[in-house]
C-alpha cells in the first residue's frame, strides 16, 4: 500500500482525511509543518496533501522547498485549501504543485487525481536509458493559464520512451503535448504527458516528458 502524507494544522480536517483514504492509502498525518521534511524521508510518500494557511510555515513555502529538494522533488504535491482557485491556482503549480484541490473536499474527485498523478509519476524509474543528446523540437500545447503555445526547443537528453528539455512556458504536471522533430516541415514525432518540472522559480523551466505511446518519429526505439 502507497503512502500519502498529509499535512494540515486542523485536525478534524487530518481525520476526515485518514477516513476517506485509508482504504486505499497508509495515511501519515502532521499538524506541524516543521516535521515535513522528516516525515517525508522516513516514510517516501506517494504524494503530499498541504494545506496552503498554517502557523509558522505557510503551504506556499513548503512548496517550494519540497520540490526544490532533490529527495522530495519528484512527489506530487496536492494543495488542498479553503482558498480560492482562481487567486492562488497559478502561483501553487509555480512552485511546483501537481494538483489544487478546494476543500470542502471532493474525495472521490480527489482519489482520481491522486491516482493519475501517482501513475504518472511512475515513468520515473527510467524504463528506458537516456543518452545525453541535442534534438531540435517544438511543442504543442496549453499551458497553466489554459492559453494554446508553440515552443521550438533543444532536448537534453533523449530515450526510447520521452525527453527532457528546457521551455518558457508554465506547463502543470500530467499535460499533454504535441512534439514535432525539427524547424521547418516539422515532423509529427507522437503525443507526450509533463511528468516533472525540475526549475520552478526560474524563467526557463526544464520538463520531463514521457510519450503515451510509441513515437512515430523518433531518435531510439522500443524493442519490439
Amino acid at each position: 500500500m502507497q503512502t500519502i502524507l498529509v499535512v494540515d494544522d486542523d485536525s478534524s480536517v487530518l481525520r476526515l482525511v485518514r477516513e476517506n483514504l485509508s482504504e486505499t492509502y497508509e495515511v501519515v498525518t502532521t499538524e506541524n509543518p516543521e516535521q515535513v521534511l522528516g516525515l517525508a524521508l522516513k516514510h517516501k510518500p506517494a504524494a503530499i496533501l498541504l494545506d496552503l494557511m498554517m502557523p509558522r510555515y505557510s503551504g506556499f513555502e513548503l512548496c517550494q522547498c519540497l520540490h526544490t529538494l532533490s529527495f522530495t522533488s519528484r512527489i506530487p504535491i496536492f494543495v488542498v485549501t479553503g482558498e480560492s482557485a482562481e487567486r492562488y491556482k497559478t502561483h501553487c503549480q509555480s512552485l511546483g504543485a501537481s494538483a489544487f484541490v478546494e476543500k470542502p473536499v471532493d474525495f472521490d474527485e480527489l482519489k482520481e487525481k491522486l491516482a493519475q498523478e501517482i501513475e504518472a509519476a511512475k515513468p520515473e524509474r527510467r524504463a528506458h536509458v537516456r543518452v545525453p543528446l541535442r534534438v531540435v523540437i517544438s511543442l504543442t500545447g496549453k499551458n497553466s493559464r489554459g492559453e494554446l503555445f508553440h515552443s521550438l526547443t533543444i532536448t537534453e537528453n533523449v530515450s526510447a520512451g520521452g525527453f527532457l528539455c528546457g521551455c518558457l512556458e508554465i506547463i502543470p504536471v500530467g499535460t499533454l503535448v504535441d512534439v514535432f522533430l525539427g524547424i521547418q516541415d516539422r515532423l509529427l514525432a507522437g503525443r507526450a504527458r509533463v511528468v516533472r518540472c525540475e526549475s520552478p522559480r526560474t524563467p526557463w523551466q526544464k520538463y520531463a516528458f514521457q510519450f503515451v505511446e510509441a513515437p512515430a518519429e523518433w531518435m531510439l526505439r522500443v524493442d519490439s
